[in-house]
C-alpha cells in the first residue's frame, strides 16, 4: 500500500517535471520572440528615419523659408490702391 502510494507520488512529480519544462521552454521562446520582434521595430523605425532624413531636412529647410517670407510680407506697408497709376488700377480691374 505504502508502495502504491509511493508510486503514484513519483508518477504526478514527473508528470509535473514535464509540464513545468514545457512551461519553461515556453516563457525562453515567448522571451526571444519579443526581443526579436521589439528589435524588428526600433530597427526599422531607425532606418526608415535614416533613409528618409535627407527629405525631412528637405521640408524643413522649405518650411522655415515660407516662415521668413510670410514673416516679411506681414511687415510690409499697406499700400493704398487709389493713388495707384491709371495703367495698374486698369490691370487690377480686369
Amino acid at each position: 500500500m505504502e508502495e502504491d502510494k509511493l508510486d503514484k507520488v513519483i508518477a504526478l512529480c514527473e508528470n509535473n517535471n514535464k509540464i513545468l519544462k514545457g512551461m519553461q521552454r515556453s516563457a525562453r521562446t515567448g522571451k526571444f520572440l519579443k526581443i526579436v520582434y521589439w528589435t524588428v521595430i526600433i530597427g526599422s523605425t531607425v532606418s526608415a528615419y535614416y533613409y528618409l532624413q535627407p527629405y525631412i531636412d528637405e521640408l524643413m529647410r522649405v518650411y522655415n523659408q515660407i516662415n521668413s517670407t510670410a514673416s516679411r510680407v506681414g511687415s510690409l506697408p499697406n499700400i493704398d490702391v487709389n493713388n495707384l497709376p491709371p495703367e495698374l488700377k486698369s490691370l487690377l480691374n480686369r
